[in-house]
């Protein structure tokens, strides 16, 4: 299958590994995959933040990188869910709308486009030590992508999944509120870090860059052995 690669803006510009392990892990699976040069941001920060008009120019550049794809996968549920907004956001706008139905019906999350679209439930991948998945707000609640991490995850050969306390809540991170509501946010950060602390784990999984930035980074402040990894790292392990 040929795959258009959308990395996201932090996948591009900060992590950089999630990419490169990204794109490895679907050659693996049998992929061809291409990585579009002119996309760019898919415009959540700036719609989410009340620049509706001018996230629109972004969101079409988007739609017309990727419109000749066969299929999109991101290795973000929230950049994923974004695309399928689309179709909402350009409701007044006919051609535009239409265009982003067509964006909407082939882009995946990556674990969903292994689990339901490769039915591929086991990609060989290794490691040893004790690991608890933290799934994200947009990728659990809004895009519903919820079984497929927890399936590919529990058969990753020498790695022993466990469930986090208060798993569901959200980490403080949700783009520019973990800068507009720095203390709340710290807070929120911290009790998922301390939900982690509790089960003692090796690894902190997530599917969503800048939830891992935030935990990460605060985990890294507070110097716990707590090491947090994309699920693309993961399951790329060998």
């Amino acid at each position: 299958m040929n795959v258009s690669l959308f990395a996201t803006c932090l996948v591009d510009m900060v992590q950089s590994n999630i990419g490169k392990n990204t794109v490895e892990l679907l050659e693996r699976l049998g992929c061809t995959v291409s990585f579009p040069k002119g996309q760019t941001c898919c415009g959540q920060p700036a719609y989410n933040s009340g620049y509706v008009k001018a996230s629109k120019e972004t969101m079409k550049n988007t739609i017309r990188v990727f419109e000749d794809a066969e299929v999109i996968v991101c290795p973000s549920g929230s950049c994923a869910y974004m695309l399928k907004e689309y179709i909402h956001i350009f409701k007044d706008e006919p051609l535009w709308q239409e265009k982003a139905q067509r964006i909407a019906d082939k882009t995946y999350e990556l674990t969903q486009f292994i689990v339901d679209v490769l039915k591929i439930e086991d990609v060989g991948a290794k490691l040893n030590g004790t690991a608890t998945y933290h799934p994200s707000c947009h990728m659990t609640r809004l895009l519903k992508v919820q079984q497929a991490p927890l399936t590919l995850l529990q058969n990753v050969d020498g790695l022993e999944l466990l469930e986090m306390p208060l798993k569901e809540n959200c980490c403080g991170f949700g783009g520019t509120f973990s800068i507009k509501m720095g203390p709340i946010s710290e807070q929120m950060v911290d009790e998922k870090i301390a939900s982690a602390e509790q089960i003692a784990v090796h690894y902190l999984i997530g599917a969503d860059a800048g939830c891992l930035m935030n935990i990460g980074g605060r985990i890294d402040r507070k110097n716990i052995d707590i090491k947090t990894m994309h699920i693309a790292e993961i399951l790329n392990s060998r």
